[in-house]
């Protein structure tokens, strides 16, 4: 479940204000960077009820925290702060709760100064690549690396750093 965000070859945002449980933190997962509140709780409480998370959360979570963790908070049924949210590599910044809106704001308009295209295929290779053998996702990032030098992007990138300015990419 929520493949779409993964697959949208666009990075998808998670502003995590308060409590992230059971789906909500599946949801939060699904999400290429997490930023939390410093009052974000995050856990997968399931066990709890006699059930096991539906929505990628066996899968996701040790992806990102590592399995001996991910057990931990997955059968112990406990949240997690977002202080060590942070610490174990679930969330990707924690902030004020004033903070929360303008800080994923601002690293969204960072990402977006960037070539579409160079930022779809590394998300591509990343989420891909993760699926794949070590060899098999080196070879993805090959290739997709050919295709990124191929566009109109790349040429304005290197103009623009050669000429010290900002590039003005176009996704092409």
């Amino acid at each position: 479940m929520f493949l779409s965000s993964e697959s949208l070859g666009k990075p998808v945002f998670a502003a995590c204000y308060g409590y992230a449980l059971g789906g909500g933190c599946e949801l939060a997962m699904a999400c290429t960077i997490r930023v939390a509140s410093e009052n974000a709780m995050f856990g997968q409480p399931e066990v709890k009820l006699g059930i096991i998370p539906g929505y990628g959360g066996t899968q996701r979570l040790p992806r990102l925290v590592g399995k001996g963790r991910a057990l931990e908070i997955l059968i112990g049924g406990e949240m997690v702060s977002a202080s060590e949210a942070l610490r174990i590599g679930l969330v990707n910044r924690v902030v004020g709760a004033a903070e929360l809106k303008s800080a994923v704001e601002g690293l969204a308009k960072k990402i977006m100064e960037h070539a579409p295209q160079a930022v779809r295929f590394c998300l591509q290779a990343v989420h891909e690549g993760l699926e794949s053998t070590q060899d098999e996702g080196q070879r993805l990032e090959a290739k997709l690396f050919g295709l990124c030098c191929a566009t109109e992007d790349q040429a304005e990138g290197t103009r623009a750093f050669l000429e010290k300015r900002k590039p003005q990419f176009k996704g092409k």
